[in-house]
């Protein structure tokens, strides 16, 4: 009987140890093609706080969820909340994804990662589309980590070279008007240090500002009156009513140097452009490392985008009479 019982035993023994190979077996079949990460069940939720839609926020959060869906497969979902350019919509969308308790927070685009950080100090907060962290969070002694619970990818294109760029399309400018929103502390951020690459060139410029939509024709119109060129940073504002500024620019005749190639292609002649796919896929790669391999947010330096392209928009040159150097590339047509 002894033996008996014995033989049982290891039968068992084997079963299971057959069984165990099986399971791990379809776990590995089921995430072909991805990182190792999740097999072991665990699902990810991600909130996603966008601030509003628009082309260039849109292809980060596409470039975000893509990283991710690359490294875990469908062991990732997604909550993804669109604030429509309202702080108190992006504050409620905030504090929702903590009460839900999700496992990481992105927050795209400056007022979005603001309404974020006032929301938790817990949750990890990947930040993308955002010029300027020292400036959104208020920190002063800024070495290029928050030392909080927030990193990111910041749309900063660097502000030297589109200077340079308005100077060799029109060498002849005296006056440039800087139009933005002036709710945006990140489009003022990138007006004063622009300004200062005008003021080595002896470039007159003042700005003009809109505190919202409804200000945006009054204001445009003084700056036609005023500039050779007008400069537009990147600015949510201002890229939500491309449509209203070019009805008045163009009639007038005065170009638009764009800081990013949705306000480009809607009201601009040219811009230094980045790419936000790129910059949101390089969020969701910073995401995996924190929640798959433990890296420290509060450590983590804020990425940039890896390259920039010299862009025009071929309409609005030919309705203009300008022409761009060969080194430059239109803008897709959608």
């Amino acid at each position: 009987m002894k033996n008996f019982k014995k033989v049982v035993s290891a039968a068992m023994a084997a079963a299971m140890v057959l069984s165990l190979g099986a399971c791990g077996d379809s776990k590995s079949a089921g995430n072909s093609g991805k990182d190792s990460a999740g097999a072991d069940g665990k699902v990810y939720n991600i909130g996603i706080c966008q601030q509003l839609e628009h082309p260039a926020l849109d292809e980060a959060t596409k470039g975000f969820e893509e990283a991710l869906k690359d490294k875990l497969g469908d062991n990732v979902k997604f909550d993804l909340q669109n604030a429509q350019n309202e702080q108190a919509n992006a504050s409620t969308i905030a504090n929702n994804f903590v009460s839900n308790n999700v496992d990481l927070i992105l927050a795209n685009a400056t007022t979005a990662l603001q309404c974020c950080a006032a929301a938790t100090t817990d949750i990890p907060i990947i930040g993308t589309s955002v010029t300027d962290y020292a400036t959104a969070l208020e920190i002063d002694d800024w070495s290029g980590t928050t030392g909080r619970n927030i990193s990111g990818t910041s749309d900063l294109a660097p502000l030297d070279e589109q200077e340079k760029m308005l100077k060799e399309l029109f060498p002849d400018a005296k006056n440039v008007a800087i139009l933005y929103c002036s709710a945006e502390p990140n489009s003022k951020f990138q007006a004063v240090n622009f300004e200062k690459y005008l003021d080595e060139d002896g470039i007159g410029y003042k700005e003009f500002t809109a505190s919202d939509s409804n200000d945006i024709g009054s204001v445009v119109q003084s700056a036609t009156e005023y500039a050779d060129v007008i400069y537009i940073p990147t600015d949510n504002t201002m890229a939500q009513n491309t449509e209203a500024i070019n009805n008045i620019a163009l009639p007038a005749k005065i170009p638009v140097v764009a800081g990013e190639e949705g306000i480009c292609k809607g009201c601009g002649v040219a811009t230094l452009s980045i790419s936000y796919y790129d910059i949101g896929y390089k969020a969701g790669e910073m995401a995996y490392d924190i929640l798959v391999n433990g890296a420290d947010i509060t450590k983590m330096q804020i990425e940039y985008a890896p390259k920039v392209t010299k862009e025009y928009n071929k309409d609005i040159c030919d309705s203009l009479g300008i022409t761009v150097p060969d080194d430059y590339e239109a803008i897709a047509a959608e």
